[in-house]
């Protein structure tokens, strides 16, 4: 199965009502976990990567290792997303080197760290759609400033977070003005600012509704019945993972992420794409830790690695059966770009139905 669009793999599943995780790559092992588990359970892909992982990898290798999936799992819609795109020019470099999404993450600047206006956000996020709806790729937007309703700070991943302190307002996406934005940019699937934040410390205690703010998801969803919404910064952050790194040697805080059940609400209440990066990490680090430990004479780091694959497969796994992806990789048939772009034209792409 050839790479699909974001907008067809998240039209299936608003219409069937279940969420897709959106997990981060960096290398062979991450993209290795993900499609064992999603061959596992049957379960369309999204394998998205930022500018920091494309230039961690090399853009060529993980292009390839991207289609060396696509090669090795031809039962499986896969989409590769371009994750926080500075500028319409990365968001440019991107389309061009085969990724089937980008995100157009214009609520900051370019150089990732400063927050923009809203002019400046609609103007260049407009432009992004423009260009990639014509060759039929789909476009991510943000509105709002991802971070920490209980301190106030964005969390920086890869380089991408707001800097300084932030006002409440800035922290939640407004429905009215979603609204706004949708109208004048034509955004496929929007990331809203619910007080989510990137990296492992997301929250100091478990969240309540004061720094979690799932319920404003159905007011958005309310006003943008169309646009597929999507949850940053959602990581769950395994106790049992931070126990395990703990043990080995690692010095990591006491830290809560996104509990499932949340997620899950939020699916029910219109979220169709879930941005998972950090569990993954925690999963990969604990049992190399363990296995370095326990193996102090072993030298073969494919040992290691092997151990750190398992364990995020089985975070994967577990993601894409509490999202309700399982079983539904050979009900989306694959659409070409082609003939996505000609429904862009016609204004005839799929809508979104309302949440069921």
């Amino acid at each position: 199965m050839a790479l699909v669009s974001l907008r067809q793999v998240l039209d299936h599943a608003a219409e069937h009502g279940f969420g897709v995780p959106a997990f981060n790559v960096n290398n062979l092992e991450q993209i290795h976990a993900i499609m064992e588990a999603a061959e596992e359970t049957q379960s369309p892909v999204i394998l998205q990567a930022s500018a920091g992982a494309r230039k961690y990898a090399g853009e060529a290798y993980l292009r390839h290792m991207v289609l060396a999936a696509v090669e090795a799992h031809p039962g499986i819609p896969i989409v590769l997303h371009q994750d926080h795109g500075a500028s319409p020019a990365v968001c440019q470099q991107a389309i061009r080197s085969g990724f089937t999404s980008v995100m157009m993450d214009g609520s900051l600047k370019e150089d990732s760290k400063t927050p923009a206006s809203y002019e400046y956000n609609v103007e260049v996020t407009r432009r992004v759609c423009e260009l990639s709806h014509s060759i039929g790729v789909s476009v991510e937007g943000e509105l709002g400033c991802l971070g920490s309703l209980e301190t106030g700070e964005a969390g920086q991943e890869d380089g991408v977070g707001a800097e300084g302190k932030l006002s409440r307002d800035m922290l939640l996406t407004d429905p009215e003005q979603a609204r706004d934005f949708v109208a004048h940019t034509g955004v496929d699937a929007l990331a809203i600012a619910i007080g989510t934040s990137h990296g492992a410390y997301k929250f100091s205690r478990k969240p309540t509704g004061e720094t979690l703010a799932i319920e404003s998801i159905a007011r958005i969803h309310a006003a943008i019945p169309n646009t597929h919404l999507v949850m940053h910064g959602s990581s769950s952050v395994p106790q049992e993972w931070l126990d395990i790194i703990r043990k080995y040697g690692g010095d990591i805080k006491e830290t809560y992420g996104v509990p499932v059940d949340e997620i899950q609400r939020g699916i029910r209440s219109g979220v169709r794409k879930i941005n998972i990066d950090t569990d993954i990490r925690l999963a990969m680090t604990g049992a190399m830790r363990r296995s370095f430990a326990e193996q102090p004479r072993e030298f073969d780091p494919r040992k290691a690695l092997m151990d750190a694959k398992n364990s995020a497969r089985a975070i994967v796994k577990a993601r894409f059966e509490a999202f309700g992806c399982a079983g539904h990789a050979t009900r989306i048939k694959p659409v070409a770009l082609e003939q996505m772009a000609r429904r862009y034209a016609e204004h005839l792409a799929k809508p979104a139905p309302a949440s069921s």
